[in-house]
């Protein structure tokens, strides 16, 4: 691969930010069940810690993918990363879980750096050299997934939760400084509008949703202002369908969706990205809940838990974008899908252990890493170049949803679904008992039994998506065949 040197500077320096996004994102992860007592919060109202996150990453990626491709898109990168690093810098200052979601938000505009990133990436390298850059770039999401997962944990545990945060300041500004003064600005530009109004259907609609998913249990599923939510959720999706097809220049590009490889590749997208977010949301509860719900150990534990997951990710990662190279997107993302179904049978008939949970969970890793690297490619290969900033801006929105939704549902059942487990005891006798045992209630077995099975049948909707796709595959001409 002849790959420039200011090119190599740029792959770094994105690579490294797709770390550092990973890193804070993973970190809280084991993290959960501290949160839920930090903030006196159930785990369904803790899944909008992850929700809003994505809710805003979601419009990020979409807004500024386009306004990439309009303003230029270093600079584009430069203002949403800067916003993530003042986001990082008042994460660890919260107090109320109102002002954590609302960080959060903030920081979920961060997101809208990935798709940026690969745009310059498409504009800097020929097609052909695409798969190895962006393998290595997905690499880096897992590398950082690993260190949230371990150093986050091992952080939390030893100086508290606000720590991992504060420790991400510095890291933050100093790849802000760098990628102002390596990244190279792009010289293509089209001249669109920000569809704001498209904007606010879609998220009006997305944010209904998941508010009927989790709060649904309290209201009553067939009470008035659940039957209202689940109205203006329909109907919002309907007018943005309706809207986006009349005006001009539009949000999302519905003659995108006309392209088949485009349509299959974003649908596919948010079920695989739902199915991750499943796991994401229930090992670190499994593994610090208490007996006989959980394992009982402490978040370090479960943080490393889930290393061999991003390990694999990290292996797989480059294998994934050979097979891209070699058989085209449609081959990788295949074998990855199968991988991850072959997870999901795993986790919900093998959970006797924490090893055995350890094993079951990697085989996500792997697999996500030949899905993604391949959905990237197809969408860039599928899309013409003037257009590839809002078209991966878009397949981050369809990957967005997917794990918005996902949380939503997995806290959801973990509320509804619950046994009880001692939690304390008051040193006080209790008939027989020399103490007063105090229980507490936790998702039961059964809760993630649930929660597997909904991402099995989730990951088998995005294989049969998946084998609809057109097989295609760049040639060492750099033609699309």
């Amino acid at each position: 691969m002849a790959i420039n040197s200011k090119a190599k500077a740029s792959i770094v320096v994105m690579a490294l930010t797709g770390t550092l996004i990973m890193y804070v994102e993973t970190m809280i992860t084991p993290a959960l069940p501290i949160l839920s007592k930090f903030f006196d919060s159930s785990y369904d109202s803790l899944s909008w810690v992850i929700t809003a996150y994505l809710i805003s990453g979601t419009a990020s990626a979409a807004i500024f993918g386009k306004l990439g491709d309009i303003y230029g898109k270093k600079k584009i990168f430069l203002i949403l990363s800067l916003a993530y690093a003042v986001a990082i810098s008042f994460g660890g200052f919260a107090t109320t879980l109102s002002q954590f979601i609302l960080v959060r938000t903030v920081q979920g505009m961060g997101m809208g750096m990935i798709p940026v990133a690969f745009a310059l990436l498409n504009d800097e390298l020929p097609k052909k050299d695409l798969p190895l850059a962006q393998g290595i770039i997905s690499a880096t999401f897992t590398v950082g997934a690993s260190l949230g997962l371990v150093i986050g944990a091992w952080i939390t545990q030893n100086y508290d939760w606000q720590w991992s945060y504060h420790s991400a300041i510095p890291v933050a500004f100093g790849l802000l400084i760098a990628a102002f003064f390596i990244l190279q600005e792009s010289p293509v530009r089209e001249k669109e509008r920000i569809d704001f109004g498209g904007v606010f259907l879609l998220i009006t609609g997305v944010v209904s949703v998941l508010l009927l998913l989790s709060e649904g249990q309290y209201w009553g599923w067939v009470s008035t202002i659940s039957f209202s939510m689940g109205l203006l959720s329909l109907g919002s999706f309907v007018m943005f369908i309706l809207y986006e097809s009349t005006i001009e220049e539009p949000f999302i590009n519905l003659n995108l969706l006309k392209i088949r490889n485009v349509f299959m590749a974003n649908i596919g997208g948010l079920l695989v990205s739902g199915g991750m977010f499943y796991l994401f949301f229930t090992i670190p509860l499994i593994l610090q809940d208490p007996s006989p719900t959980g394992f009982g150990r402490d978040i370090l534990s479960s943080g490393l838990a889930m290393v061999p997951t991003s390990l694999l990710g990290i292996v797989f990662a480059p294998i994934g974008a050979t097979v891209v190279k070699r058989r085209g997107p449609k081959t990788s993302i295949m074998i990855g899908t199968v991988v991850m179904l072959f997870a999901f049978i795993l986790l919900y008939f093998n959970r006797g252990s924490v090893m055995a949970i350890t094993e079951d969970a990697a085989f996500i890793g792997a697999g996500t890493s030949f899905v993604f690297v391949g959905m990237i490619n197809m969408v860039i290969i599928s899309t013409p170049k003037e257009e590839v900033g809002q078209a991966t801006g878009m397949n981050t929105v369809f990957r967005n949803i997917g794990s918005s939704i996902s949380p939503a549902i997995a806290g959801s059942i973990e509320s509804q679904v619950v046994m009880p487990a001692m939690v304390g005891s008051y040193p006080s006798p209790f008939g027989n008992l020399p103490v007063t045992p105090i229980f507490g209630n936790f998702p039961s077995p059964v809760a993630f039994d649930y929660i597997y099975f909904v991402g099995f049948i989730t990951l088998l909707l995005s294989l049969i998506f998946t084998v609809s796709m057109k097989k295609v595959r760049v040639n060492e001409s750099n033609e699309v065949v």
